[in-house]
């Protein structure tokens, strides 16, 4: 019988948070209405503005460094429920016009832009088909070409399902400790995280992702795009059971998972020719729990803002902004 125990990982990185525990006085039902309605258009506006966004750089002088450009990733490229949908077959992939692959594009001035990701995706779906509910994905590989120049890479999540079996069940497991780790505790099988294992073995199935891509366009800059933070950064105290309803121990032992399973796609760029965008830094207090600062949705999908779980517009944006300051640092590709 396994047993709930908190083990807060403590990370250097720390801020001070919020103050809490404060009763505010009772909303009138008028009020909250006409709070409800100010966020969803202050979600509309941001969509907007992160549309906008792009439009200086389309006037940069000098020629564009990349001419053809291939997105592959899962539901943290696509980005469903983002306003506004792209019009792309298959529609079950759910990828948005405000997603940070179109976002990069306009940036880059590209003119050959293929997004081929898709929600679910994981890395069999880079060589193999992906069934939708509305239609079948082709093997994202096969949007690659001799001449591709361009490639970012966001997958690893959905490998084994391990971020579906985090929100899946941790959420579900809160109140049987809620100041401990019972999701973590579920998790561990006679002393073995199964779930850090099974990043660990995503990282190797990435590496060879990678092989592939290399093959395919072998003159293509690649780059491998890491996890926003979706936990508040451990060590802060900061919760949010009505936005995340993990445990507090848990919300520390998602973070690791996340941790590793980036640092395990780092490892595969390292290895593999590619170069790693560690979203940790750039999306530090960002987080499900910032409210108006957050890049991600917390557990309830709004349709007009982002999916559960998932990024919204200015967590697109945030992506596109450190893929463009990484390639800005980057010597220019050789034609």
């Amino acid at each position: 019988m396994r047993t709930s125990r908190a083990d807060h990982t403590d990370h250097t990185e720390f801020h001070t948070p919020p103050r809490r525990g404060h009763t505010a006085p009772p909303v009138p039902s008028a009020t909250r209405r006409t709070r409800r309605l100010a966020a969803t258009f202050g979600a509309l506006l941001l969509c907007l503005a992160s549309a906008l966004a792009v439009a200086p750089s389309a006037a940069a002088s000098g020629p564009p460094r990349f001419d053809r450009y291939v997105a592959l990733g899962d539901s943290y490229t696509s980005g469903p429920l983002i306003p506004l949908p792209k019009p792309t077959a298959p529609l079950g992939c759910a990828r948005s016009t405000a997603n940070y692959p179109t976002m990069l594009a306009a940036q880059l001035r590209i003119g050959s832009f293929r997004d081929v990701s898709c929600g679910g995706a994981t890395t069999d779906h880079m060589t193999e088909p992906q069934r939708t509910p509305l239609g079948t994905n082709p093997p994202q590989l096969d949007a690659l070409r001799p001449g591709t120049d361009l490639v970012t890479l966001g997958i690893g999540g959905n490998d084994e399902n391990v971020f579906g079996s985090i929100i899946g069940t941790c959420p579900g497991l809160r109140a049987e400790d809620p100041s401990g780790s019972p999701c973590r505790d579920h998790f561990t099988d006679d002393g073995t995280d199964t779930l850090a294992e099974a990043v660990a073995r995503t990282g190797q199935r990435a590496g060879a992702v990678l092989d592939e891509i290399a093959v395919r366009s072998p003159q293509a800059t690649v780059l491998v795009v890491g996890y926003p933070r979706i936990t508040p950064a451990p060590g802060t105290g900061v919760t949010c059971p009505d936005v995340l309803p993990f445990a507090d121990g848990d919300l520390a032992w998602a973070d690791d998972i996340e941790s590793s399973l980036n640092d395990a796609l780092r490892t595969a760029a390292e290895h593999h020719g590619a170069s790693f965008v560690d979203m940790y830094p750039a999306s530090y207090g960002h987080d499900a729990c910032a409210g108006l600062q957050a890049w991600i949705q917390g557990k309830d999908t709004n349709p007009l803002v982002a999916m559960s779980y998932h990024p919204n517009a200015a967590g697109m944006y945030g992506v596109a902004t450190q893929l463009r300051r990484t390639l800005d640092a980057a010597p220019a590709p050789t034609r």
